[in-house]
């Protein structure tokens, strides 16, 4: 793989991502929620901080940028649709920008519906997806300005990525996601197993992010949304998928 990739647990269960391109040496940090974890990680390892990529405006993806900026002359990258809620930019993206880290090239995704202006950056040599509060371990972020379909939009592009893709979340609620997963699939075995596997990763104190996309696919209800026995399961048999994923959504807010 042409990164390195450090998972920083900041605040309560946040994660920032350090992304280091192994060529050249230059960093890159996704997401800021807050800057002493990055700034202990970026010391434990000798790096340097060369970029900062944000996913979107809220606070607690953003509100330690201006000190690590501060820190580390940074440049801060994020959505052109954005910039009126972020701290300063650098450079302004949009759907289909490229940033680099290093010769490392990766596409910047609009997956607005967790928010309208959100962003995902896609690195395709390295399979990864940093997809913040978009797409999320077992889950989906709140729909706190854009409405279901064009969440479900969102999270098609996202599906769409090659399964081996690993997607970089932006939280630690993949136990509480899983939970309500199982409530909609409790015969769906991958599903099962998952549960399993992440009841022993936190008892061990370590993150579940990143995940891979071949196993959100396979145990995730918002991506799963329009298959048939899922509609079936919420009585909806001839809605839209977006309905359908509509409704999951409704469902996951009162869990």
């Amino acid at each position: 793989m042409p990164l390195d990739l450090i998972t920083i647990p900041c605040l309560t269960d946040n994660y920032a991502y350090l992304i280091r391109d192994r060529a050249t040496g230059q960093t890159a940090l996704v997401d800021v929620p807050e800057a002493a974890p990055v700034l202990a990680a970026l010391a434990a390892n000798g790096w340097r901080l060369d970029k900062i990529f944000l996913t979107h405006h809220h606070d607690d993806h953003v509100q330690g940028t201006d000190e690590l900026v501060k820190a580390t002359g940074a440049e801060v990258y994020g959505a052109l649709a954005d910039v009126h809620r972020l701290p300063p930019l650098t450079r302004a993206l949009a759907e289909g920008c490229e940033v680099t880290v290093g010769e490392t090239i990766g596409q910047v995704m609009d997956v607005s519906g967790h928010t309208i202006g959100d962003i995902a950056f896609w690195f395709p040599s390295a399979r990864l997806a940093f997809t913040a509060d978009s797409l999320m371990a077992g889950g989906c972020g709140r729909l706190f300005e854009g409405t279901p379909a064009t969440m479900w939009a969102s999270l098609s592009n996202l599906a769409a990525l090659p399964e081996d893709t690993l997607i970089c979340s932006g939280h630690e609620y993949t136990t509480s996601n899983l939970r309500f997963a199982a409530t909609i699939e409790p015969d769906n075995a991958a599903l099962q197993d998952r549960i399993a596997q992440v009841a022993s990763t936190r008892a061990a104190g370590v993150a579940t992010v990143p995940s891979l996309l071949s196993q959100e696919l396979a145990t995730n209800p918002f991506l799963r949304a329009k298959l048939p026995h899922i509609k079936a399961s919420l009585g909806l048999t001839a809605a839209s998928d977006a309905e359908a994923f509509a409704a999951l959504r409704a469902r996951k807010d009162t869990f």
